[in-house]
């Protein structure tokens, strides 16, 4: 799976926004998606994402929300 369908997936399946720490966590916790060198994801990664998708995703109090 793709870390933006990764993200998609926690938000959905949580039902409310996320800190980016947090989907990081489960999308390791779950192994939803692995990276081509095998570390897990960051928060980082995850917020690059998200700003990388403005029409999917939206941070607004601190939370990651999905648009979609």
């Amino acid at each position: 799976m793709s870390l933006p369908e990764a993200i998609v997936y926690c938000l959905i399946t949580s039902n409310r926004g996320m800190r980016t720490e947090q989907l990081a966590e489960m999308i390791n916790a779950k192994q939803l998606h692995v990276r081509k060198d095998g570390q897990p994801v960051t928060g980082k990664q995850v917020y690059a994402v998200c700003m990388r998708y403005p029409d999917m995703f939206c941070k607004s109090e601190g939370l990651i929300r999905l648009l979609v």
